[in-house]
């Protein structure tokens, strides 16, 4: 949070089992508390070594923790996203998405299933581990679907988030074992399109 010195795992938005059948408690739990956590820790733990180094006058090692720091935070800030872009079916989430965003998503895609389709062939066919994104370029203004690897690369600079996916297995592995396309089926029954446009707007 803004003023805080280091980073804190954001509370769920919803109860822990409020998503499912589409994600399970265990699964949500597990991802929320232990997964984000140790990003959380890490990038803490990195921040502490560059604080130590300062402090004490010392050489620290820029590009491991630098090249670390990425990948923690990318971490704990796409995972914040994604917690608040899903809602519970029936009580927000899944459906198609009204208001400024669907006219954009039509202008832009042509219609939402078509967004719909290249999201998911997006998300399907992130390189191992990764997400996958929409976005909204500043200088253009138009909306880009974003496939990021890992954490932290293929990053479009300054396109902020509207809504992500997690594709790291330890999102849905214990709900779909390997099948990431079922996971991305039922994603669309929980997306949040009222945070998606208060993200565009």
């Amino acid at each position: 949070m803004q003023g805080e010195t280091k980073y804190t795992l954001p509370e769920l938005p919803y109860k822990a089992d409020a998503l499912e059948p589409f994600i399970s408690l265990e699964q949500l739990t597990l991802h929320h508390d232990k997964h984000h956590m140790a990003y959380i820790n890490g990038a803490n733990s990195n921040l502490t070594a560059l604080e130590d180094g300062r402090k004490q006058g010392a050489d620290v090692n820029m590009k491991a923790i630098l090249k670390d720091l990425s990948w923690n935070f990318g971490g704990h800030y796409l995972h914040s996203q994604f917690w608040t872009n899903l809602a519970p079916a029936g009580s927000g989430g899944g459906g198609e998405p009204k208001g400024e965003i669907a006219n954009r998503i039509n202008s832009e895609f042509g219609s939402f299933e078509r967004f719909k389709k290249e999201f998911s062939q997006a998300a399907a066919t992130v390189e191992g581990s990764g997400w996958a994104a929409l976005t909204v370029c500043p200088l253009t203004k138009r909306l880009q679907i974003m496939q990021i690897e890992k954490h932290n690369t293929n990053l479009f600079p300054a396109c902020p988030i509207l809504l992500v996916l997690d594709l790291f297995e330890h999102a849905y592995y214990l709900d779909y074992k390997n099948d990431r396309g079922a996971f991305i089926a039922a994603f669309w029954n929980i997306v949040n399109w009222d945070e998606v446009n208060r993200r565009f707007q």
